[in-house]
């Protein structure tokens, strides 16, 4: 249960709940205060020349608010935002597709866009820079090159992992801007914004009690609110308090530091089963039994953050922190690799 809850596909039910939590003003949007100046600048900026946006790239862990803020930049400039995914262009005349429907000013948001394969890339190339588009015709002798002009747009990438973005891409982006985990006290305001949205009853107790155990990501602590409302509707009043929402959570098997069951399970397998580490991403995610890329991408960043992993070039190490998580002593052996 728990597991579903930190992860980031959502049903077509949440997927709509998620788009009426999601703040639409700059304003409104919490946390994050000096990309969001940033962005705010840079927008104001390009609506005073009666110009189009520069390309901007969003990355951070995932459930931060880089598809919001895609959201609420493209309604800023009154643009029109047409939103894909780098998996999903599988061909370049997805890409052409997409390209060829903009209009001026437009905003083109592309999900994962470190997953958009090579050759399809290439096109972007001269879409961002000149605003052209070079397409092959037919085949073999007959083949030739045809170059559309395109109206100038702004494309907005968002990536989990800005590593595996290739440089003449990376270097293509004017605008680049890292968000990042958010506080305690930023997520209590998102949990209270939240409950007002949805016609639900909190102290601000049992609203910090939700954030403090939401890994400082938004989109859990709205999934966390949701379900604390369920527990409380079934077994309580329907009002959220310090008591039901820690009750709740209990249940969840979120424990008093946001962790939840998949956490600890892939910190007992490098303590446990491979003996403190250093263990690979590989063999770990056999252990437990998850994909390699959603321990490195969900998991892992907060499990590093919060000090109870060490990422070495030999692979994870548990640290101290993590042998008194789980009321274990350290292996003698494991010493040095603690210091």
């Amino acid at each position: 249960m728990a597991e579903r809850i930190v992860s980031d596909v959502l049903t077509k039910p949440d997927a709509a709940l998620e788009m009426t939590l999601r703040p639409s003003l700059f304003s409104d949007f919490t946390g994050q205060p000096k990309v969001k100046e940033r962005l705010e600048i840079a927008v104001q900026a390009a609506k005073q020349r009666g110009e189009a946006l520069d390309h901007i790239l969003l990355s951070g862990p995932p459930g931060l608010g880089k598809t919001t803020l895609a959201h609420i930049i493209a309604k800023s400039m009154g643009a029109n935002l047409k939103n894909t995914s780098g998996p999903t262009i599988e061909k370049a005349a997805d890409l052409a597709g997409l390209l060829t429907n903009l209009e001026e000013g437009d905003v083109l948001f592309i999900d994962e866009i470190h997953r958009l394969q090579k050759t399809i890339e290439e096109y972007l190339y001269p879409a961002m820079e000149d605003f052209k588009l070079d397409i092959i015709i037919d085949q073999g002798p007959n083949a030739r090159s045809v170059r559309l002009n395109l109206p100038r747009f702004t494309l907005i990438g968002a990536t989990t992992r800005s590593g595996l973005l290739t440089a003449p891409l990376l270097t293509r982006f004017p605008v680049r801007e890292r968000v990042d985990y958010y506080q305690t006290e930023q997520l209590q305001h998102i949990v209270t914004r939240s409950a007002r949205l949805l016609n639900i009853e909190i102290e601000a107790t049992g609203a910090r009690e939700i954030a403090r155990r939401s890994r400082g990501t938004p989109r859990i602590t709205n999934n966390l609110l949701r379900r604390v409302r369920d527990y409380a509707q079934v077994r309580g009043d329907g009002r959220i308090t310090e008591v039901i929402a820690d009750r709740a959570l209990a249940m969840l098997e979120i424990d008093q530091n946001g962790l939840d069951e998949m956490d600890k399970r892939i910190l007992e397998a490098i303590v446990v089963k491979f003996g403190g580490g250093p263990v690979g991403v590989g063999s770990l995610a056999v252990a437990v039994g998850e994909e390699p890329d959603t321990i490195e991408e969900v998991y892992e960043p907060y499990l590093i953050m919060e000090g109870y992993l060490n990422r070495t070039p030999q692979g994870r190490v548990a640290t101290e922190l993590c042998y008194r998580k789980l009321n274990l002593k350290p292996h003698l052996g494991k010493q040095a690799n603690l210091l």
